[in-house]
């Protein structure tokens, strides 16, 4: 028999294997899940939980998905944290400093505290892209916050009320428009879509069935 933990979801205890994830040990309880579950495997960022353990003080933050349960674990799920999105049409905005200051003023109050660091799921350094964000280096921004997978979770830590999703999505966004090396070989492919090339292979993948089309995902060749 395996061993199994208490577990304490939603405020109710239960007994579940300790080999479980979170997401798995709720579904073990009896949960079905149909929101905050999205990709299963640590990458969407929709499983967000925060947790304690007993006699802890420290509070946790992470991915359901991707987290073992412990004993005496208090898990309460974030899975939607209402950021602060602000509307823009990448087409007129420019790469400047000024952009920040007019769209995410807030990163400016920033207190230095590091929470959105410590709370981050993905173990990014939240706080540093803040900085970049903050200057004007959005090509460092965008490259310090590329594995952000918009959880939320620094910013529900945040005592500046501060949006650090948003602010990455829009520095990776300013980076990608304005500052990055184009991409001959990105932007012959697309041509070649346009153009029609690929129609009867898609259409092809499109009419087989789903046994067929694991089999050939499975063998894929891969480039190195």
């Amino acid at each position: 028999m395996e061993n199994k933990v208490n577990v304490f979801l939603f405020g109710k205890k239960y007994e579940v294997p300790e080999s479980l994830t979170i997401m798995k040990a709720m579904e073990y309880a009896g949960y079905q899940l149909v929101r905050g579950c999205g990709c299963r495997n640590g990458f969407c960022g929709a499983c967000s939980v925060i947790y304690r353990i007993k006699g802890d003080r420290e509070l946790h933050a992470c991915l359901a998905c991707q987290t073992k349960v412990e004993d005496n674990m208090f898990v309460a799920t974030l899975p939607f944290f209402p950021l602060l999105k602000e509307v823009y049409d990448i087409e007129k905005i420019k790469p400047n400093e000024q952009i920040m200051m007019q769209l995410y003023p807030e990163i400016y109050a920033c207190v230095g505290c590091n929470a959105c660091t410590k709370a981050c799921t993905q173990s990014l350094n939240v706080m540093q892209y803040i900085a970049y964000a903050q200057r004007g280096e959005f090509e460092k921004c965008a490259e310090e916050s590329f594995d952000c997978v918009m959880c939320g979770v620094c910013s529900s830590r945040c005592p500046a009320g501060i949006s650090h999703p948003q602010v990455a999505e829009l520095a990776r966004r300013l980076y990608g428009k304005y500052m990055a090396p184009e991409s001959k070989h990105l932007l012959e492919r697309v041509k070649e879509i346009e153009d029609g090339k690929y129609k009867d292979l898609i259409e092809g993948l499109m009419n087989k069935p789903i046994e067929e089309l694991k089999e050939l995902y499975n063998n894929r060749e891969i480039e190195k």
